[in-house]
Protein backbone atom coordinates (compact mmCIF):
# COMPACT_ATOMS: atom_id res chain seq x y z
CA UNK A 1 0.00 0.00 0.00
CA UNK A 2 1.15 3.56 -0.75
CA UNK A 3 2.47 5.76 2.13
CA UNK A 4 3.83 9.29 1.67
CA UNK A 5 4.78 9.56 4.80
CA UNK A 6 7.99 7.78 4.14
CA UNK A 7 9.01 10.29 2.07
CA UNK A 8 10.40 13.59 2.46
CA UNK A 9 12.72 15.89 0.46
CA UNK A 10 16.20 14.71 0.04
CA UNK A 11 18.20 17.50 -1.55
CA UNK A 12 19.41 20.71 -0.17
CA UNK A 13 19.03 24.09 -1.80
CA UNK A 14 22.01 26.71 -1.67
CA UNK A 15 20.61 29.44 0.81
CA UNK A 16 21.16 32.38 -1.30
CA UNK A 17 19.37 32.33 -4.49
CA UNK A 18 20.14 34.40 -7.38
CA UNK A 19 17.96 33.46 -9.86
CA UNK A 20 20.01 35.48 -12.66
CA UNK A 21 18.54 32.33 -15.05
CA UNK A 22 14.69 32.59 -14.80
CA UNK A 23 15.59 35.97 -16.35
CA UNK A 24 16.91 33.94 -19.77
CA UNK A 25 13.87 32.39 -21.90
CA UNK A 26 16.14 30.09 -24.11
CA UNK A 27 19.16 28.47 -24.72
CA UNK A 28 21.18 30.60 -27.04
CA UNK A 29 24.24 28.13 -27.77
CA UNK A 30 25.10 24.54 -27.92
CA UNK A 31 27.05 23.81 -24.88
CA UNK A 32 29.77 21.17 -25.35
CA UNK A 33 28.61 17.47 -25.91
CA UNK A 34 29.91 14.37 -24.02
CA UNK A 35 28.06 11.03 -25.12
CA UNK A 36 28.55 8.55 -22.47
CA UNK A 37 27.04 5.90 -23.96
CA UNK A 38 29.51 3.47 -24.20
CA UNK A 39 30.63 3.73 -20.14
CA UNK A 40 26.89 4.87 -19.02
CA UNK A 41 24.68 3.90 -21.26
CA UNK A 42 26.70 0.56 -21.49
CA UNK A 43 26.67 -0.71 -18.10
CA UNK A 44 22.96 -0.15 -17.96
CA UNK A 45 21.80 -2.61 -20.69
CA UNK A 46 20.68 -5.84 -20.04
CA UNK A 47 23.24 -7.44 -22.78
CA UNK A 48 25.87 -5.18 -22.70
CA UNK A 49 27.90 -4.17 -26.02
CA UNK A 50 30.43 -6.67 -27.23
CA UNK A 51 33.92 -4.92 -29.08
CA UNK A 52 32.71 -4.93 -32.04
CA UNK A 53 29.05 -3.69 -31.69
CA UNK A 54 30.97 -0.75 -29.37
CA UNK A 55 33.14 -0.15 -32.34
CA UNK A 56 30.28 0.33 -34.45
CA UNK A 57 27.87 2.37 -31.76
CA UNK A 58 31.55 4.53 -31.29
CA UNK A 59 31.84 5.52 -35.12
CA UNK A 60 28.21 6.27 -35.39
CA UNK A 61 28.63 8.77 -32.20
CA UNK A 62 31.47 10.26 -34.73
CA UNK A 63 28.75 10.74 -37.38
CA UNK A 64 26.54 12.34 -35.33
CA UNK A 65 29.55 15.29 -34.22
CA UNK A 66 30.47 14.20 -30.86
CA UNK A 67 33.79 15.58 -30.44
CA UNK A 68 33.78 14.36 -26.19
CA UNK A 69 33.07 10.39 -25.69
CA UNK A 70 33.30 8.32 -22.68
CA UNK A 71 34.71 5.27 -23.93
CA UNK A 72 34.75 2.91 -20.66
CA UNK A 73 35.40 2.18 -17.45
CA UNK A 74 38.52 0.19 -18.19
CA UNK A 75 39.29 -1.58 -14.73
CA UNK A 76 35.85 -2.69 -14.52
CA UNK A 77 36.35 -5.55 -17.20
CA UNK A 78 38.46 -7.06 -19.98
CA UNK A 79 36.23 -5.80 -22.48
CA UNK A 80 36.29 -2.38 -21.65
CA UNK A 81 40.01 -2.26 -21.08
CA UNK A 82 40.40 -4.17 -24.66
CA UNK A 83 38.12 -1.26 -25.97
CA UNK A 84 39.97 1.45 -25.29
CA UNK A 85 43.39 -0.36 -26.39
CA UNK A 86 41.58 -0.76 -29.64
CA UNK A 87 40.67 2.58 -30.03
CA UNK A 88 44.36 4.00 -28.96
CA UNK A 89 46.72 0.94 -30.96
CA UNK A 90 44.74 1.44 -33.93
CA UNK A 91 44.48 5.38 -34.52
CA UNK A 92 40.73 4.96 -34.24
CA UNK A 93 40.23 8.64 -32.30
CA UNK A 94 40.24 11.69 -34.85
CA UNK A 95 42.44 14.80 -34.03
CA UNK A 96 39.67 16.93 -33.18
CA UNK A 97 38.06 14.25 -30.79
CA UNK A 98 38.65 13.50 -27.06
CA UNK A 99 38.48 10.20 -25.21
CA UNK A 100 37.06 9.69 -21.71
CA UNK A 101 37.39 7.03 -19.01
CA UNK A 102 35.93 6.63 -15.97
CA UNK A 103 37.77 5.27 -12.40
CA UNK A 104 36.69 6.02 -8.40
CA UNK A 105 39.05 7.57 -6.70
CA UNK A 106 40.71 4.29 -5.44
CA UNK A 107 44.77 3.65 -6.17
CA UNK A 108 44.79 0.70 -8.40
CA UNK A 109 41.62 1.79 -9.94
CA UNK A 110 43.24 5.41 -11.39
CA UNK A 111 46.75 2.81 -11.68
CA UNK A 112 44.78 0.52 -13.71
CA UNK A 113 43.25 3.00 -15.86
CA UNK A 114 46.38 5.07 -16.19
CA UNK A 115 47.89 2.07 -18.12
CA UNK A 116 44.60 1.51 -19.97
CA UNK A 117 44.68 5.15 -21.26
CA UNK A 118 48.56 5.25 -21.88
CA UNK A 119 49.13 6.50 -25.23
CA UNK A 120 45.74 8.07 -26.01
CA UNK A 121 46.34 11.41 -28.10
CA UNK A 122 43.98 13.18 -25.99
CA UNK A 123 42.38 11.83 -22.88
CA UNK A 124 40.03 12.93 -20.05
CA UNK A 125 40.54 11.03 -16.66
CA UNK A 126 37.33 11.58 -14.89
CA UNK A 127 37.65 11.29 -11.52
CA UNK A 128 34.85 10.33 -8.63
CA UNK A 129 33.75 9.57 -5.53
CA UNK A 130 30.22 9.89 -3.85
CA UNK A 131 29.78 13.23 -1.35
CA UNK A 132 25.95 12.43 -0.76
CA UNK A 133 24.44 12.39 2.93
CA UNK A 134 22.96 9.12 2.49
CA UNK A 135 25.82 7.03 1.14
CA UNK A 136 28.30 9.05 3.82
CA UNK A 137 26.22 7.77 6.78
CA UNK A 138 24.66 4.45 5.05
CA UNK A 139 27.54 3.41 3.06
CA UNK A 140 30.75 4.57 3.90
CA UNK A 141 30.14 5.56 7.12
CA UNK A 142 32.63 8.48 7.04
CA UNK A 143 32.37 12.02 8.13
CA UNK A 144 32.80 15.07 5.74
CA UNK A 145 36.62 15.37 6.13
CA UNK A 146 37.37 11.80 5.59
CA UNK A 147 35.26 12.18 2.29
CA UNK A 148 37.00 15.66 0.76
CA UNK A 149 40.25 13.67 1.67
CA UNK A 150 39.07 10.63 -0.44
CA UNK A 151 38.54 13.18 -3.10
CA UNK A 152 41.71 15.11 -2.25
CA UNK A 153 44.11 11.73 -2.20
CA UNK A 154 42.50 10.90 -6.12
CA UNK A 155 43.37 14.03 -7.16
CA UNK A 156 46.87 13.95 -5.94
CA UNK A 157 47.41 10.42 -7.71
CA UNK A 158 45.85 11.82 -11.37
CA UNK A 159 47.60 14.57 -11.38
CA UNK A 160 51.12 12.59 -10.08
CA UNK A 161 50.62 9.75 -12.70
CA UNK A 162 49.53 11.90 -15.93
CA UNK A 163 53.06 12.88 -15.40
CA UNK A 164 54.41 9.43 -15.89
CA UNK A 165 52.30 7.90 -18.34
CA UNK A 166 52.58 8.80 -22.10
CA UNK A 167 49.28 10.62 -23.66
CA UNK A 168 47.38 14.16 -23.57
CA UNK A 169 45.57 14.38 -20.11
CA UNK A 170 42.99 16.05 -19.31
CA UNK A 171 40.91 15.70 -15.93
CA UNK A 172 37.25 15.89 -14.76
CA UNK A 173 35.98 15.49 -11.41
CA UNK A 174 32.36 14.35 -10.23
CA UNK A 175 31.11 14.95 -6.55
CA UNK A 176 28.37 11.75 -7.13
CA UNK A 177 25.41 12.24 -5.79
CA UNK A 178 25.58 15.79 -5.98
CA UNK A 179 21.85 16.16 -5.46
CA UNK A 180 22.11 14.47 -2.33
CA UNK A 181 24.92 16.61 -0.81
CA UNK A 182 24.72 19.49 0.78
CA UNK A 183 25.10 22.53 -2.03
CA UNK A 184 28.62 24.37 0.62
CA UNK A 185 29.47 20.92 1.06
CA UNK A 186 29.80 19.71 -2.59
CA UNK A 187 31.22 22.96 -3.32
CA UNK A 188 34.10 22.83 -0.51
CA UNK A 189 35.36 19.21 -1.93
CA UNK A 190 35.13 20.96 -5.36
CA UNK A 191 37.33 23.76 -4.52
CA UNK A 192 39.41 21.59 -2.60
CA UNK A 193 39.90 19.14 -6.07
CA UNK A 194 39.98 22.31 -7.62
CA UNK A 195 43.59 23.73 -5.58
CA UNK A 196 45.34 20.18 -6.13
CA UNK A 197 44.89 20.40 -9.71
CA UNK A 198 45.68 23.80 -10.47
CA UNK A 199 44.02 24.49 -13.60
CA UNK A 200 44.68 27.38 -16.12
CA UNK A 201 42.22 28.68 -18.87
CA UNK A 202 44.91 27.30 -21.60
CA UNK A 203 44.45 23.68 -19.53
CA UNK A 204 41.11 23.91 -17.54
CA UNK A 205 39.59 21.17 -15.65
CA UNK A 206 36.22 19.84 -15.87
CA UNK A 207 33.97 20.04 -12.69
CA UNK A 208 30.93 17.72 -13.07
CA UNK A 209 27.60 18.58 -11.01
CA UNK A 210 25.51 15.39 -11.77
CA UNK A 211 21.81 14.27 -11.00
CA UNK A 212 23.08 11.07 -10.07
CA UNK A 213 19.70 10.91 -8.60
CA UNK A 214 16.80 13.47 -9.61
CA UNK A 215 15.30 14.64 -6.35
CA UNK A 216 13.87 17.96 -6.96
CA UNK A 217 11.91 20.49 -8.93
CA UNK A 218 14.07 21.11 -12.07
CA UNK A 219 14.60 25.12 -10.80
CA UNK A 220 16.12 23.64 -7.68
CA UNK A 221 19.25 22.28 -9.85
CA UNK A 222 19.86 25.03 -11.41
CA UNK A 223 19.76 27.20 -8.60
CA UNK A 224 21.84 24.40 -7.25
CA UNK A 225 23.85 25.23 -10.25
CA UNK A 226 23.95 28.90 -10.77
CA UNK A 227 25.15 28.66 -6.50
CA UNK A 228 28.09 26.79 -7.62
CA UNK A 229 29.65 28.94 -10.70
CA UNK A 230 29.55 31.80 -9.36
CA UNK A 231 31.79 30.29 -6.25
CA UNK A 232 34.03 27.75 -8.24
CA UNK A 233 37.64 28.69 -7.53
CA UNK A 234 39.64 29.26 -10.93
CA UNK A 235 36.45 29.99 -12.82
CA UNK A 236 37.93 30.74 -15.70
CA UNK A 237 39.99 27.97 -15.81
CA UNK A 238 36.59 25.44 -14.88
CA UNK A 239 34.39 24.07 -17.65
CA UNK A 240 31.30 23.62 -15.22
CA UNK A 241 29.49 20.29 -16.68
CA UNK A 242 26.14 18.60 -15.91
CA UNK A 243 25.57 14.98 -15.86
CA UNK A 244 21.75 14.59 -15.11
CA UNK A 245 19.69 11.34 -14.86
CA UNK A 246 15.80 11.24 -15.26
CA UNK A 247 14.40 9.39 -12.10
CA UNK A 248 11.74 12.08 -11.80
CA UNK A 249 11.40 12.04 -15.38
CA UNK A 250 12.58 15.91 -16.16
CA UNK A 251 16.08 15.33 -16.90
CA UNK A 252 15.64 16.83 -20.21
CA UNK A 253 13.88 20.51 -17.96
CA UNK A 254 17.30 19.87 -15.45
CA UNK A 255 20.25 20.09 -18.00
CA UNK A 256 18.04 23.12 -19.97
CA UNK A 257 17.75 25.25 -17.34
CA UNK A 258 21.35 24.25 -15.54
CA UNK A 259 22.49 25.60 -18.84
CA UNK A 260 20.85 28.60 -18.08
CA UNK A 261 22.36 28.68 -14.88
CA UNK A 262 25.83 28.56 -15.81
CA UNK A 263 26.94 25.07 -16.89
CA UNK A 264 28.87 25.13 -20.28
CA UNK A 265 28.53 21.08 -20.93
CA UNK A 266 26.52 18.31 -20.85
CA UNK A 267 26.79 14.08 -20.50
CA UNK A 268 24.07 12.52 -22.38
CA UNK A 269 23.08 9.19 -24.08
CA UNK A 270 21.32 8.92 -27.21
CA UNK A 271 17.70 8.19 -26.13
CA UNK A 272 18.29 8.68 -22.74
CA UNK A 273 19.85 5.02 -22.13
CA UNK A 274 21.14 4.76 -18.59
CA UNK A 275 20.77 3.44 -15.38
CA UNK A 276 17.37 3.03 -13.75
CA UNK A 277 15.24 5.43 -15.88
CA UNK A 278 17.89 6.67 -18.13
CA UNK A 279 20.73 9.49 -18.66
CA UNK A 280 19.24 12.49 -20.15
CA UNK A 281 18.37 11.99 -23.92
CA UNK A 282 21.03 13.66 -26.08
CA UNK A 283 18.82 13.87 -29.40
CA UNK A 284 15.64 16.07 -27.27
CA UNK A 285 17.99 18.43 -25.75
CA UNK A 286 19.71 19.17 -29.33
CA UNK A 287 16.17 19.22 -31.77
CA UNK A 288 14.99 21.67 -28.83
CA UNK A 289 17.84 23.66 -29.84
CA UNK A 290 17.44 22.89 -33.46
CA UNK A 291 13.88 24.32 -32.99
CA UNK A 292 14.86 27.51 -31.90
CA UNK A 293 16.92 28.40 -34.21
CA UNK A 294 20.63 27.30 -32.39
CA UNK A 295 23.11 24.81 -34.56
CA UNK A 296 23.33 22.40 -31.66
CA UNK A 297 26.58 20.93 -33.40
CA UNK A 298 25.51 17.65 -33.67
CA UNK A 299 23.86 16.02 -36.92
CA UNK A 300 20.86 14.44 -36.33
CA UNK A 301 19.43 14.41 -40.12
CA UNK A 302 19.37 10.63 -40.46
CA UNK A 303 17.40 10.01 -37.59
CA UNK A 304 15.96 6.82 -38.79
CA UNK A 305 19.09 5.24 -39.64
CA UNK A 306 20.16 6.34 -36.05
CA UNK A 307 17.14 4.78 -34.47
CA UNK A 308 17.90 1.28 -36.72
CA UNK A 309 21.70 1.16 -35.64
CA UNK A 310 20.51 2.23 -31.54
CA UNK A 311 18.06 -0.24 -31.19
CA UNK A 312 20.25 -3.39 -33.18
CA UNK A 313 23.32 -2.56 -31.11
CA UNK A 314 21.67 -1.83 -27.85
CA UNK A 315 18.96 -4.33 -27.97
CA UNK A 316 16.88 -1.66 -26.43
CA UNK A 317 13.35 -0.21 -28.03
CA UNK A 318 13.02 3.37 -29.02
CA UNK A 319 9.16 4.61 -28.16
CA UNK A 320 6.95 5.18 -30.72
CA UNK A 321 6.64 8.55 -28.95
CA UNK A 322 10.08 9.06 -28.27
CA UNK A 323 10.64 12.56 -29.07
CA UNK A 324 11.89 13.54 -32.27
CA UNK A 325 12.46 10.00 -33.43
CA UNK A 326 9.85 7.88 -32.72
CA UNK A 327 7.81 6.58 -35.23
CA UNK A 328 4.76 8.34 -34.59
CA UNK A 329 5.89 11.87 -33.22
CA UNK A 330 4.73 13.41 -36.72
CA UNK A 331 2.16 11.58 -37.10
CA UNK A 332 -1.37 13.41 -37.20
CA UNK A 333 -4.70 10.95 -37.02
CA UNK A 334 -6.90 13.55 -36.37
CA UNK A 335 -9.35 15.47 -39.19
CA UNK A 336 -8.60 18.99 -37.60
CA UNK A 337 -4.74 18.40 -37.07
CA UNK A 338 -4.33 17.18 -40.59
CA UNK A 339 -6.77 19.65 -42.19
CA UNK A 340 -4.41 22.26 -40.26
CA UNK A 341 -0.77 20.67 -41.29
CA UNK A 342 -2.08 20.22 -44.48
CA UNK A 343 -2.78 24.28 -44.89
CA UNK A 344 -0.13 25.03 -43.07
CA UNK A 345 2.03 23.15 -45.79
CA UNK A 346 0.29 24.74 -48.61
CA UNK A 347 0.83 28.42 -47.17
CA UNK A 348 4.29 27.74 -46.82
CA UNK A 349 4.83 26.61 -50.33
CA UNK A 350 2.53 29.38 -51.97
CA UNK A 351 4.69 31.93 -49.46
CA UNK A 352 7.86 30.46 -50.38
CA UNK A 353 9.09 30.24 -46.96
CA UNK A 354 12.03 29.39 -45.42
CA UNK A 355 10.89 29.69 -41.68
CA UNK A 356 9.30 26.87 -40.60
CA UNK A 357 5.76 27.64 -38.68
CA UNK A 358 3.42 24.52 -39.85
CA UNK A 359 0.69 24.36 -36.77
CA UNK A 360 0.94 21.30 -34.49
CA UNK A 361 4.77 20.32 -36.06
CA UNK A 362 7.28 21.81 -34.67
CA UNK A 363 10.10 20.42 -36.77
CA UNK A 364 9.58 20.19 -40.61
CA UNK A 365 9.94 16.09 -40.61
CA UNK A 366 12.56 16.35 -43.57
CA UNK A 367 15.50 17.60 -41.84
CA UNK A 368 15.07 14.28 -39.90
CA UNK A 369 14.99 12.23 -43.26
CA UNK A 370 11.11 11.76 -42.17
CA UNK A 371 8.24 12.27 -44.88
CA UNK A 372 5.01 13.95 -45.08
CA UNK A 373 2.76 11.49 -46.98
CA UNK A 374 4.19 8.48 -44.38
CA UNK A 375 4.87 10.06 -41.56
CA UNK A 376 2.87 13.14 -41.09
CA UNK A 377 -1.00 12.43 -42.27
CA UNK A 378 -1.14 9.01 -41.16
CA UNK A 379 -4.98 7.99 -41.89
CA UNK A 380 -7.26 5.88 -39.58
CA UNK A 381 -11.01 6.22 -38.63
CA UNK A 382 -10.01 9.59 -36.51
CA UNK A 383 -8.89 11.46 -39.99
CA UNK A 384 -10.59 14.31 -41.79
CA UNK A 385 -11.34 15.07 -45.51
CA UNK A 386 -8.21 17.38 -45.01
CA UNK A 387 -5.49 14.89 -44.48
CA UNK A 388 -6.80 12.27 -46.60
CA UNK A 389 -7.18 15.07 -49.50
CA UNK A 390 -3.79 15.63 -48.86
CA UNK A 391 -2.34 12.25 -49.01
CA UNK A 392 -3.88 11.71 -52.44
CA UNK A 393 -2.48 15.03 -53.92
CA UNK A 394 0.96 14.42 -52.51
CA UNK A 395 1.57 10.70 -53.26
CA UNK A 396 -0.38 10.64 -56.00
CA UNK A 397 -1.31 14.53 -57.82
CA UNK A 398 -5.03 14.09 -57.49
CA UNK A 399 -6.74 17.25 -56.34
CA UNK A 400 -10.16 16.24 -55.09
CA UNK A 401 -12.76 19.56 -55.21
CA UNK A 402 -14.08 20.29 -51.65
CA UNK A 403 -17.29 18.16 -52.08
CA UNK A 404 -15.75 15.20 -53.56
CA UNK A 405 -12.79 15.44 -50.91
CA UNK A 406 -15.80 14.99 -48.06
CA UNK A 407 -17.60 12.20 -50.00
CA UNK A 408 -14.10 10.33 -49.98
CA UNK A 409 -13.04 11.24 -46.46
CA UNK A 410 -16.58 9.52 -45.31
CA UNK A 411 -15.53 6.32 -47.15
CA UNK A 412 -11.96 6.13 -46.27
CA UNK A 413 -13.02 6.37 -42.28
CA UNK A 414 -15.41 3.82 -42.68
CA UNK A 415 -13.41 1.45 -44.45
CA UNK A 416 -10.59 2.03 -41.75
CA UNK A 417 -12.82 1.83 -38.83
CA UNK A 418 -14.49 -2.15 -40.27
CA UNK A 419 -11.06 -2.79 -40.75
CA UNK A 420 -9.93 -1.60 -37.18
CA UNK A 421 -6.69 -0.50 -39.01
CA UNK A 422 -4.69 2.31 -40.50
CA UNK A 423 -4.58 2.63 -44.28
CA UNK A 424 -0.91 2.91 -45.87
CA UNK A 425 -1.44 5.78 -49.05
CA UNK A 426 -1.45 2.63 -51.41
CA UNK A 427 -4.53 1.64 -49.76
CA UNK A 428 -6.15 4.87 -49.85
CA UNK A 429 -5.04 5.28 -53.90
CA UNK A 430 -6.58 1.71 -54.08
CA UNK A 431 -10.17 2.96 -52.35
CA UNK A 432 -10.36 6.16 -54.33
CA UNK A 433 -9.87 4.28 -57.87
CA UNK A 434 -12.46 1.79 -56.51
CA UNK A 435 -14.47 4.11 -55.69
CA UNK A 436 -14.66 6.99 -58.61
CA UNK A 437 -12.47 5.57 -61.08
CA UNK A 438 -13.34 3.40 -64.46
CA UNK A 439 -16.89 2.78 -63.37
CA UNK A 440 -18.66 1.51 -66.99
CA UNK A 441 -21.42 -0.64 -66.04
CA UNK A 442 -24.50 -0.17 -66.89
CA UNK A 443 -23.22 2.67 -68.75
CA UNK A 444 -20.57 2.71 -71.29
CA UNK A 445 -19.61 5.32 -73.99
CA UNK A 446 -17.64 3.71 -76.85
CA UNK A 447 -17.29 7.51 -78.89
CA UNK A 448 -18.08 11.10 -79.14
CA UNK A 449 -17.96 13.27 -81.94
CA UNK A 450 -18.84 17.15 -81.54
CA UNK A 451 -20.11 20.20 -83.77
CA UNK A 452 -19.61 23.35 -82.57
CA UNK A 453 -22.23 25.79 -83.55
CA UNK A 454 -24.18 28.40 -81.41
CA UNK A 455 -24.22 25.29 -78.67
CA UNK A 456 -21.92 22.22 -79.01
CA UNK A 457 -24.06 18.97 -80.68
CA UNK A 458 -22.89 15.62 -79.34
CA UNK A 459 -23.27 12.46 -81.51
CA UNK A 460 -23.11 9.50 -78.34
CA UNK A 461 -22.02 5.84 -78.85
CA UNK A 462 -22.51 3.96 -75.87
CA UNK A 463 -23.83 0.65 -74.22
CA UNK A 464 -26.59 0.94 -71.71
CA UNK A 465 -27.42 -2.33 -70.03
CA UNK A 466 -25.35 -4.44 -72.95
CA UNK A 467 -27.54 -2.63 -75.94
CA UNK A 468 -25.70 -0.30 -78.14
CA UNK A 469 -27.28 2.97 -78.75
CA UNK A 470 -26.51 6.09 -80.72
CA UNK A 471 -27.65 9.21 -78.93
CA UNK A 472 -27.45 12.70 -79.74
CA UNK A 473 -27.78 15.93 -78.05
CA UNK A 474 -26.43 19.73 -77.59
CA UNK A 475 -24.77 21.33 -74.59
CA UNK A 476 -23.16 24.59 -74.01
CA UNK A 477 -19.88 22.70 -74.27
CA UNK A 478 -18.76 19.35 -75.02
CA UNK A 479 -19.40 17.58 -71.65
CA UNK A 480 -22.75 19.35 -71.28
CA UNK A 481 -23.78 18.32 -74.48
CA UNK A 482 -22.88 14.00 -73.74
CA UNK A 483 -24.25 14.64 -70.24
CA UNK A 484 -27.64 15.73 -72.07
CA UNK A 485 -27.34 12.68 -74.13
CA UNK A 486 -26.95 10.30 -71.61
CA UNK A 487 -29.94 11.55 -69.22
CA UNK A 488 -32.03 11.00 -72.45
CA UNK A 489 -31.18 7.38 -73.29
CA UNK A 490 -31.17 6.42 -70.01
CA UNK A 491 -34.35 8.50 -68.97
CA UNK A 492 -33.26 9.28 -65.93
CA UNK A 493 -33.08 13.03 -64.55
CA UNK A 494 -29.80 14.60 -63.20
CA UNK A 495 -28.16 17.78 -62.99
CA UNK A 496 -24.21 18.24 -63.90
CA UNK A 497 -22.93 20.22 -60.58
CA UNK A 498 -19.14 20.16 -60.42
CA UNK A 499 -16.43 19.94 -63.01
CA UNK A 500 -13.24 20.20 -62.09
CA UNK A 501 -9.92 18.88 -64.41
CA UNK A 502 -6.23 19.25 -63.54
CA UNK A 503 -2.91 17.69 -65.52
CA UNK A 504 -1.09 15.19 -63.40
CA UNK A 505 2.18 14.88 -65.40
CA UNK A 506 4.57 17.63 -67.10
CA UNK A 507 5.43 17.11 -70.40
CA UNK A 508 3.38 16.54 -74.09
CA UNK A 509 1.88 13.23 -72.78
CA UNK A 510 0.94 14.38 -69.49
CA UNK A 511 -2.04 13.36 -68.15
CA UNK A 512 -4.93 14.73 -67.08
CA UNK A 513 -7.76 14.29 -64.42
CA UNK A 514 -11.16 14.87 -64.17
CA UNK A 515 -13.60 15.16 -61.43
CA UNK A 516 -17.66 15.22 -62.03
CA UNK A 517 -19.86 15.72 -59.25
CA UNK A 518 -24.20 15.16 -60.44
CA UNK A 519 -27.07 15.89 -58.20
CA UNK A 520 -29.67 13.71 -58.73
CA UNK A 521 -33.63 14.32 -58.74
CA UNK A 522 -33.66 13.25 -55.13
CA UNK A 523 -30.69 15.15 -54.06
CA UNK A 524 -27.78 13.48 -53.78
CA UNK A 525 -24.51 13.01 -55.28
CA UNK A 526 -22.32 10.80 -57.60
CA UNK A 527 -18.80 11.20 -57.81
CA UNK A 528 -17.08 10.35 -61.09
CA UNK A 529 -12.95 10.52 -61.45
CA UNK A 530 -11.11 9.65 -64.49
CA UNK A 531 -6.99 10.14 -66.42
CA UNK A 532 -6.45 10.86 -69.60
CA UNK A 533 -4.02 12.20 -72.25
CA UNK A 534 -6.92 13.65 -73.77
CA UNK A 535 -9.42 15.79 -70.84
CA UNK A 536 -12.16 15.47 -73.20
CA UNK A 537 -11.91 12.09 -72.91
CA UNK A 538 -10.81 12.24 -69.53
CA UNK A 539 -14.06 13.93 -68.27
CA UNK A 540 -16.84 11.73 -70.18
CA UNK A 541 -14.99 8.79 -68.36
CA UNK A 542 -15.24 10.75 -65.21
CA UNK A 543 -19.06 11.30 -66.34
CA UNK A 544 -20.31 7.68 -66.90
CA UNK A 545 -18.45 6.81 -63.48
CA UNK A 546 -20.40 9.73 -61.92
CA UNK A 547 -23.63 8.23 -63.24
CA UNK A 548 -22.84 4.74 -62.85
CA UNK A 549 -22.10 4.94 -59.15
CA UNK A 550 -25.52 6.88 -59.08
CA UNK A 551 -27.60 3.47 -60.87
CA UNK A 552 -25.67 1.66 -58.41
CA UNK A 553 -26.96 3.53 -55.48
CA UNK A 554 -31.01 3.67 -56.89
CA UNK A 555 -30.76 -0.31 -57.06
Amino acid sequence: MMDANKYKPGYFPPQENEYRWVKKDHIEQAPMWCSVDLRDGNQALVVPMDLEEKLEFYQMLLEIGFKEIEVGFPAASETEYEFLRTLIDHDLIPDDVTIQVLTQCRDHIIRKTFEAVKGAPRAVIHFYNSTSLAQREQVFKKSKEEIKQIAIEGARLVKKLSQEYEGNFLFEYSPESFTGTETDYALEVCNAVLDVMQPTPDRPMIINLPVTVEMSLPHVYANQIEYCSDRLKYRDAVILSTHPHNDRGTGVADTELALLAGAQRVECCLFGNGERTGNVDAITLAMNMYTHGVDPKLDFSNMPSIVERYERLTRMHVSPRQPYAGQLVFAAFSGSHQDAIAKGMKWREDKELLEWSVPYIPLDPHDVSRTYDSDVIRINSQSGKGGIGYILETSYGYTLPPKMREHFGYTVKSVSDHAHKELSPEEVLEIFEKTYVNKDHPVYVREAHFKQGRMTEATVTALIGGRKIELVAVGNGRLDAVCNALKEGLGVSFTLQSYNEHSLDQGSHSRAAGYVGIAWEDGHYTWGAETDTDIIRASIKALVSAINNGLKEEE
